[in-house]
């Protein structure tokens, strides 16, 4: 269910964007939908880290988590 609700709002962003082109532009519509993406999976992140910190796990920052895992 999750999975079909995250892909319902990036296709409406998407459709949102194609319309948001056709009228300013290409360049506007690629900073409206980097915009809403990046809000978008900020949200997503936090959720993520809620629940982590609900289940009892160790929260990192970024600079520990990029010594932690090597990619």
């Amino acid at each position: 269910m999750k999975r079909f609700q995250q892909r319902a709002i990036v296709m409406v962003i998407l459709v949102i964007a194609s319309i948001i082109g056709a009228i300013k532009g290409e360049e506007a519509k690629q900073k409206w939908m980097f915009k809403i993406l990046s809000k978008h999976d900020e949200k997503q992140s936090r959720a993520v880290r809620k629940m982590d910190q609900r289940n009892g796990k160790v929260l990192l920052d970024d600079i520990e988590m990029s010594a932690y895992h090597k990619s």
